[in-house]
């Protein structure tokens, strides 16, 4: 990585997991531990998260299920690269890595290779729909490029087991689009809204699917992430500070 490329050192889930990330640029919040959260995974099980950024998903799904085996995949080398750093730091190098590549036109490492859970959290913003955040690497992080949501779903549809979960966080104003994409080839979906505040519309939602199932839909009660006053409530607390899953 650019050794000129100033970085924070942060803090997830209560502290469990340091993460190195850029002062400028793309930077984590709570989407990717959410996410994390929301993966069914288990002990034992391979687990491969698109668009792993500097690996806050990756390390906090790490965290949450010892044993759980966690591969990350980033386009952006400077981002892969402190991906790497941080599952050093994090000591997790037995059993968590982060390739560096494209998800149209993968490592071949990845190419034969099948995943008992896929996550992601793509880039929330269609190409064409939005001006860019400001920085190539912010800008990458939440426009589409190349590679749109139709792109994303395909390679994580070809990427899991069968039968095994795909989970992704994005905007619930794309869920009608998100829906269509997994339609014929998951069933069994699970939709999580996460609510601002109780009363509020939902501005996230987490999808948990199920390859080649054919079971019915479920629209979960949802997460009410802020208290009136702001602060967070006691359940998103025990999810983003005590590591607890994100349950239906």
């Amino acid at each position: 990585m650019d050794q000129g490329v100033e970085c924070t050192a942060d803090r997830l889930l209560g502290g469990g997991i340091s993460l190195l990330q850029p002062r400028d640029g793309y930077r984590a919040a709570i989407d990717p531990v959410l996410l994390a959260a929301a993966t069914p995974a288990m002990a034992g099980e391979r687990v491969l998260d698109v668009g792993a950024g500097v690996g806050a998903a990756t390390l906090c799904l790490a965290f949450r299920v010892p044993g759980a085996d966690v591969t990350g995949l980033e386009l952006q080398p400077d981002l892969a690269a402190l991906g790497d750093r941080n599952i050093r730091g994090n000591r997790f190098e037995d059993r968590v890595r982060i390739m560096t590549g494209d998800l149209l036109s993968p490592p071949p490492e990845l190419a034969g290779t099948a995943f008992d859970r896929v996550m992601t959290n793509p880039p929330f913003q269609k190409a064409g729909t939005h001006t860019p955040a400001p920085g190539a690497s912010r800008a990458m992080a939440h426009g589409e490029g190349a590679a749109d949501l139709s792109a994303w779903v395909d390679f994580c549809a070809r990427r899991v087991k069968p039968r095994g979960t795909l989970t992704i966080i994005h905007r619930a104003d794309r869920l009608d689009e998100l829906m269509a994409l997994l339609h014929g080839r998951f069933g069994a979906i699970t939709l999580i809204p996460l609510w601002p505040r109780a009363g509020q519309p939902a501005k996230r939602v987490v999808v948990t699917a199920r390859k080649g199932a054919r079971g019915p839909a479920v629209l979960s009660p949802g997460l009410v992430l802020h208290q009136a006053d702001g602060r967070f409530t006691s359940t998103a607390e025990a999810i983003l500070r005590d590591g607890a899953a994100l349950a239906p």
